[in-house]
Protein backbone atom coordinates (compact mmCIF):
# COMPACT_ATOMS: atom_id res chain seq x y z
CA UNK A 1 0.00 0.00 0.00
CA UNK A 2 0.96 3.34 -0.90
CA UNK A 3 0.99 4.28 2.66
CA UNK A 4 3.16 1.34 4.12
CA UNK A 5 5.64 2.77 1.00
CA UNK A 6 5.94 6.05 2.86
CA UNK A 7 5.89 4.46 6.30
CA UNK A 8 8.76 2.40 5.60
CA UNK A 9 10.74 5.27 3.46
CA UNK A 10 10.83 7.57 6.92
CA UNK A 11 11.54 5.25 9.46
CA UNK A 12 8.05 5.71 10.87
CA UNK A 13 5.86 3.37 13.22
CA UNK A 14 2.28 2.53 12.71
CA UNK A 15 1.09 1.29 16.02
CA UNK A 16 -2.32 -0.28 16.82
CA UNK A 17 -4.87 0.66 19.66
CA UNK A 18 -7.41 -1.44 18.12
CA UNK A 19 -9.91 -4.11 19.89
CA UNK A 20 -9.17 -7.72 19.47
CA UNK A 21 -6.19 -10.17 19.31
CA UNK A 22 -5.19 -10.37 15.10
CA UNK A 23 -4.56 -6.92 14.87
CA UNK A 24 -0.74 -6.79 15.07
CA UNK A 25 -0.11 -9.48 12.73
CA UNK A 26 -1.96 -7.80 10.19
CA UNK A 27 0.22 -4.80 10.31
CA UNK A 28 2.64 -6.37 10.59
CA UNK A 29 2.77 -8.18 7.51
CA UNK A 30 1.72 -4.39 5.71
CA UNK A 31 4.60 -2.76 7.23
CA UNK A 32 7.13 -5.21 8.04
CA UNK A 33 7.77 -5.62 12.33
CA UNK A 34 10.50 -3.05 13.21
CA UNK A 35 7.52 -0.49 11.83
CA UNK A 36 4.64 -2.13 14.14
CA UNK A 37 3.84 -1.83 17.20
CA UNK A 38 0.83 -2.55 19.32
CA UNK A 39 -0.66 -1.16 22.14
CA UNK A 40 -3.67 -1.51 25.17
CA UNK A 41 -6.01 1.66 25.85
CA UNK A 42 -8.84 1.27 28.48
CA UNK A 43 -10.00 4.70 27.54
CA UNK A 44 -13.47 4.92 26.18
CA UNK A 45 -15.81 7.78 24.04
CA UNK A 46 -19.05 7.79 22.58
CA UNK A 47 -18.72 9.59 18.83
CA UNK A 48 -21.41 12.24 18.75
CA UNK A 49 -21.12 13.06 14.95
CA UNK A 50 -18.32 14.79 13.00
CA UNK A 51 -15.33 15.84 15.05
CA UNK A 52 -18.21 15.78 18.19
CA UNK A 53 -16.23 12.95 20.65
CA UNK A 54 -17.59 12.33 24.57
CA UNK A 55 -14.53 11.24 26.43
CA UNK A 56 -16.14 9.22 28.56
CA UNK A 57 -13.53 6.95 30.48
CA UNK A 58 -10.15 7.92 31.14
CA UNK A 59 -7.74 5.21 32.05
CA UNK A 60 -3.86 4.22 30.96
CA UNK A 61 -2.81 3.23 28.02
CA UNK A 62 0.35 0.43 27.11
CA UNK A 63 2.31 0.40 24.19
CA UNK A 64 4.83 -1.80 23.11
CA UNK A 65 6.77 -2.66 20.01
CA UNK A 66 6.21 -5.33 17.71
CA UNK A 67 10.29 -6.40 17.56
CA UNK A 68 12.60 -4.57 18.94
CA UNK A 69 16.70 -4.99 18.84
CA UNK A 70 18.68 -6.30 21.68
CA UNK A 71 19.58 -3.20 24.00
CA UNK A 72 17.43 -0.63 21.32
CA UNK A 73 15.81 1.83 23.41
CA UNK A 74 11.89 2.03 22.11
CA UNK A 75 12.52 6.02 20.77
CA UNK A 76 9.75 6.50 18.94
CA UNK A 77 7.39 4.64 21.24
CA UNK A 78 8.62 6.72 24.16
CA UNK A 79 7.70 10.08 21.83
CA UNK A 80 3.97 8.82 21.09
CA UNK A 81 4.15 7.81 25.23
CA UNK A 82 5.05 11.12 25.71
CA UNK A 83 2.74 13.09 23.07
CA UNK A 84 -0.74 10.98 24.98
CA UNK A 85 0.89 12.08 28.73
CA UNK A 86 1.12 15.88 27.89
CA UNK A 87 -2.19 15.48 26.45
CA UNK A 88 -3.90 14.10 29.63
CA UNK A 89 -4.05 10.76 28.43
CA UNK A 90 -1.80 8.65 30.54
CA UNK A 91 0.46 6.15 28.77
CA UNK A 92 4.08 4.06 28.84
CA UNK A 93 5.49 1.65 26.95
CA UNK A 94 5.53 -1.82 28.30
CA UNK A 95 8.08 -4.54 27.58
CA UNK A 96 4.99 -7.18 27.29
CA UNK A 97 1.46 -6.38 26.15
CA UNK A 98 0.56 -9.84 25.79
CA UNK A 99 -1.34 -10.35 28.97
CA UNK A 100 -3.05 -7.05 29.07
CA UNK A 101 -4.15 -7.54 25.27
CA UNK A 102 -6.00 -11.06 26.58
CA UNK A 103 -6.75 -8.88 29.73
CA UNK A 104 -8.64 -6.30 27.54
CA UNK A 105 -10.37 -9.14 25.40
CA UNK A 106 -11.83 -10.87 28.30
CA UNK A 107 -13.61 -8.08 29.26
CA UNK A 108 -14.27 -7.68 25.56
CA UNK A 109 -15.53 -10.86 24.58
CA UNK A 110 -18.41 -10.30 27.78
CA UNK A 111 -19.37 -6.80 27.69
CA UNK A 112 -19.35 -5.86 23.92
CA UNK A 113 -21.69 -8.50 22.05
CA UNK A 114 -24.48 -7.94 25.08
CA UNK A 115 -24.72 -4.51 25.01
CA UNK A 116 -24.55 -5.08 20.83
CA UNK A 117 -27.56 -7.25 20.81
CA UNK A 118 -28.93 -5.78 23.98
CA UNK A 119 -28.28 -2.14 22.55
CA UNK A 120 -27.86 -1.00 26.30
CA UNK A 121 -24.60 0.90 28.08
CA UNK A 122 -22.16 -1.48 30.14
CA UNK A 123 -23.49 -0.80 33.28
CA UNK A 124 -27.20 -2.04 32.53
CA UNK A 125 -25.59 -5.35 32.20
CA UNK A 126 -25.03 -5.97 35.72
CA UNK A 127 -29.34 -4.86 36.27
CA UNK A 128 -30.61 -7.95 36.34
CA UNK A 129 -29.27 -11.73 37.33
CA UNK A 130 -29.86 -13.45 34.23
CA UNK A 131 -27.30 -10.43 32.18
CA UNK A 132 -25.03 -11.07 35.03
CA UNK A 133 -25.24 -14.91 34.50
CA UNK A 134 -24.70 -14.49 30.72
CA UNK A 135 -21.36 -11.70 31.51
CA UNK A 136 -20.15 -13.86 33.69
CA UNK A 137 -20.03 -17.23 31.77
CA UNK A 138 -18.13 -15.19 28.46
CA UNK A 139 -15.47 -13.60 31.23
CA UNK A 140 -15.20 -17.48 32.29
CA UNK A 141 -14.86 -19.18 28.80
CA UNK A 142 -12.59 -16.29 27.43
CA UNK A 143 -10.17 -16.39 30.40
CA UNK A 144 -10.39 -20.27 30.41
CA UNK A 145 -8.92 -20.14 26.49
CA UNK A 146 -6.36 -17.60 27.83
CA UNK A 147 -5.00 -19.42 30.43
CA UNK A 148 -4.93 -22.48 27.99
CA UNK A 149 -2.33 -20.32 25.81
CA UNK A 150 -0.27 -19.78 28.93
CA UNK A 151 -1.47 -16.25 29.13
CA UNK A 152 -0.98 -14.34 32.49
CA UNK A 153 -4.16 -12.45 32.85
CA UNK A 154 -3.66 -9.11 34.92
CA UNK A 155 -6.61 -10.41 36.98
CA UNK A 156 -7.11 -13.27 39.27
CA UNK A 157 -10.84 -13.14 39.11
CA UNK A 158 -12.19 -12.77 35.70
CA UNK A 159 -16.21 -12.15 36.45
CA UNK A 160 -15.11 -9.54 39.37
CA UNK A 161 -12.40 -7.94 36.47
CA UNK A 162 -15.67 -7.67 33.59
CA UNK A 163 -18.06 -6.71 36.86
CA UNK A 164 -15.59 -4.09 37.49
CA UNK A 165 -15.36 -2.89 33.90
CA UNK A 166 -18.80 -2.70 33.59
CA UNK A 167 -19.31 -0.43 37.13
CA UNK A 168 -16.43 1.87 35.74
CA UNK A 169 -17.90 2.56 32.67
CA UNK A 170 -21.45 2.04 33.35
CA UNK A 171 -22.04 4.79 30.82
CA UNK A 172 -20.25 3.47 27.91
CA UNK A 173 -21.81 2.75 25.00
CA UNK A 174 -19.48 0.39 23.82
CA UNK A 175 -17.47 0.56 20.21
CA UNK A 176 -19.59 -2.82 19.54
CA UNK A 177 -22.57 -0.94 20.14
CA UNK A 178 -22.15 1.97 18.11
CA UNK A 179 -21.13 0.16 15.18
CA UNK A 180 -24.10 -1.57 15.18
CA UNK A 181 -26.16 1.24 15.13
CA UNK A 182 -24.75 3.11 13.03
CA UNK A 183 -25.07 -0.37 10.77
CA UNK A 184 -20.70 -0.36 10.72
CA UNK A 185 -18.76 -3.55 10.17
CA UNK A 186 -17.94 -4.62 13.86
CA UNK A 187 -14.51 -6.39 15.62
CA UNK A 188 -16.57 -9.37 16.58
CA UNK A 189 -14.32 -11.64 14.35
CA UNK A 190 -11.39 -10.37 15.70
CA UNK A 191 -12.61 -11.09 19.74
CA UNK A 192 -15.13 -13.25 19.98
CA UNK A 193 -14.58 -15.20 16.57
CA UNK A 194 -10.19 -15.58 17.81
CA UNK A 195 -11.53 -16.53 21.27
CA UNK A 196 -13.76 -19.23 19.52
CA UNK A 197 -11.23 -20.42 17.84
CA UNK A 198 -8.13 -21.15 19.67
CA UNK A 199 -10.79 -22.99 22.45
CA UNK A 200 -11.27 -24.95 19.45
CA UNK A 201 -8.01 -25.31 18.93
CA UNK A 202 -7.33 -25.86 22.82
CA UNK A 203 -10.31 -27.76 23.15
CA UNK A 204 -11.37 -25.43 25.45
CA UNK A 205 -15.36 -25.24 25.37
CA UNK A 206 -16.60 -21.93 23.94
CA UNK A 207 -20.18 -22.35 23.29
CA UNK A 208 -21.52 -18.71 24.66
CA UNK A 209 -18.42 -17.51 23.09
CA UNK A 210 -19.21 -18.81 19.84
CA UNK A 211 -23.04 -18.09 20.10
CA UNK A 212 -23.03 -14.48 20.72
CA UNK A 213 -20.15 -13.72 17.73
CA UNK A 214 -22.80 -15.69 15.08
CA UNK A 215 -25.82 -13.66 16.62
CA UNK A 216 -23.60 -10.20 16.29
CA UNK A 217 -22.44 -11.54 12.36
CA UNK A 218 -26.16 -12.21 11.86
CA UNK A 219 -26.95 -8.05 12.71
Amino acid sequence: AGWAARLLAKNGLAVTLQNGLDNLPVLVEAVGASHAAVGVTYNAATLLGPGMVRHVVSLPTYLSLAAQPAGAAPTQLEALAGLLNRAGLTAQVSDDVEGRLWGKAVANAAINPLTALWRVTNGKLLARPERRRLLAALACEAAAVAHARGIALPFAEPVAYVESVCEATAANRSSMLQDVERGRPTEIDSISGIIAAEGARLGVATPLTEAVWRLVQAL
